[in-house]
């Protein structure tokens, strides 16, 4: 017998590497036969790069870069070595919440960090980096980043320009680098293009601190019109275009990279199609399952995944909303909170909710194994 314990993470609480092991703990005890396979999953938001990074026994690497408006950090992504590929987020240099303490000031806040910790990948030699997007806080349709890696941003006099939003009306020219890139994949699950009414900057922009629109779109539709007769490509109109403020364009057209759902390249990279063939019972959860699980979240993923090869499926979540959709697609649920618990103090307790949630499972998951 084989249990895949495929879970996301509590947000907030426990990483999906820690609810892994906690489960794996609690059932190993009661059900010592069964071999127990660890496979956390994210879906390309933040928890990434540690649930791959777990699944795959890779190596965390540390690298000098700066936050959004220009401070240095230490920030950290992850390294397989077997694949000689990086994987990333970009919310570890570029994130909103690195720059909190701080008044917003998104025309001069960079993606620079980002690209950072891309090049520190390029000298390691990588084949491929793989990178989440989200979180951010800017709306530089991702040329920081493109300046990291060697991009030029020109005036009409053939001067540089600084890679912020605040010179880019002055721009007349783009000149790439020699530096050759890998393969690059983007975790991106909204659809948003970088330009219009559902675009980057009318979107997300104000939670970054936008208030003129105006001056932000010219600059953005001033890049993509440079960059579209500069480097041939023009994908400002694709879905995801306008993702961490543009940074999913910017990666396109300065980076050659493919947008792809969250989920499914998670489990493309973590092997967990052919992991979940394997196993007689899959285990799932995040914080909270209810009717947002059903719209691209990794436990649903898992759960479809599954079913498609008739594997039972439970989930563990702090809450479970009582839903027969949800029923729909899991054979058991389990809530870690309490009902009549307070969310601050479930969150606090979140390891010990979900140890005794999983001993309190465990006749019914005997049931399930055929076991009881």
């Amino acid at each position: 017998m084989r249990i895949l314990i495929a879970s996301d993470k509590y947000k907030g609480s426990l990483s999906a590497t820690a609810v892994a092991q906690i489960l794996k703990a609690e059932l190993h005890e009661g059900l010592p036969d069964v071999k127990i396979d660890l496979c956390p999953i994210a879906d390309g938001g933040e928890g990434t790069t540690e649930a791959m990074i777990a699944a795959m026994n890779g190596l965390t690497v540390e690298v000098g870069a700066q936050d959004a408006q220009g401070r240095p950090l230490t920030a950290t992504y992850g390294w397989l070595p077997e694949q000689s590929e990086a994987v990333m987020e970009m919310s570890a240099a570029s994130g909103l919440a690195l720059v909190s303490d701080l008044p917003l000031n998104p025309a001069m806040a960079s993606t620079e960090g980002t690209g950072l910790m891309m090049l520190d990948a390029l000298k390691r030699g990588a084949r491929r980096i793989v990178i989440g997007i989200g979180g951010s806080a800017t709306n530089d349709g991702g040329i920081g980043m493109a300046a990291a890696l060697g991009y030029r941003f020109l005036n009409a006099a053939g001067e540089p320009l600084r890679a912020v939003m605040a010179e880019m009306d002055k721009l007349a020219s783009i000149a790439r680098p020699r530096l050759a890139l890998p393969e690059i994949l983007v975790a991106c699950d909204v659809d948003n293009p970088l330009l219009g009414e559902n675009g980057a900057t009318r979107v997300y922009g104000p939670q970054k601190g936008v208030k003129d629109m105006a001056f932000f779109e010219e600059r953005l539709i001033r890049i993509a019109e440079v960059a579209a007769r500069d480097l041939g490509a023009d994908p400002r109109e694709t879905p995801g275009a306008g993702a961490a403020g543009g940074l999913g364009y910017g990666l396109m057209v300065f980076g050659g990279a493919r947008l792809t759902s969250g989920f499914d390249l998670v489990a493309e990279q973590i092997g967990l199609h052919a992991r979940l063939l394997q196993a007689d019972l899959v285990i799932t959860g995040e914080g909270r399952l209810d009717a947002q699980t059903l719209h691209g979240k990794g436990p649903f993923g898992v759960a479809m995944m599954a079913r498609a090869h008739g594997k039972k499926v439970v989930a563990f979540a702090g809450a479970v909303e009582a839903s027969p959709v949800l029923r729909d697609h899991f054979d058991l649920t389990f809530a870690t909170k309490p009902e009549d618990m307070a969310l601050p103090e479930a969150m606090s307790r979140a390891g010990e909710l979900l140890r005794a949630a999983a001993q309190s499972s465990l006749p019914e998951i005997r049931i399930l194994l055929g076991l009881a």
